[in-house]
């Protein structure tokens, strides 16, 4: 199992259109068969900032993901979006043990 946290920062009068398209490519994510799980999340206190929380059944699949169509689609509206880089975390799995995923 691979965790990884993505960190966005986003231009302020792009907020809406990053929500946009990212639920477009959590959507479709979602139905890839390495991926767990795909959550957005927008922070309370700065509404530029989101965290996407990818769970992907292994590395492997995560390289698969970055492949896809709708993540070639995402990577180019980001690029009108972001008010800065991107950067990702990841993490392995403490709790729940991943049977329970």
């Amino acid at each position: 199992m691979l965790i990884v946290h993505v960190m966005v920062k986003v231009k302020p009068d792009k907020i809406e259109d990053f929500k946009a398209v990212t639920v477009k490519n959590a959507g479709r994510s979602i139905m890839e068969p390495g991926i767990i799980r795909f959550d957005c999340m927008q922070n309370q206190e700065d509404p530029t900032k989101f965290v996407l929380s990818e769970v992907y059944k292994s590395p492997e699949a995560s390289n698969a993901h970055k492949q896809t169509e709708h993540y070639a689609e995402w990577c180019q509206a980001m690029k009108d979006i972001m008010a800065e880089p991107r950067y990702s975390i990841k993490y392995n799995n403490v709790f729940p043990e991943e049977k329970n995923w």
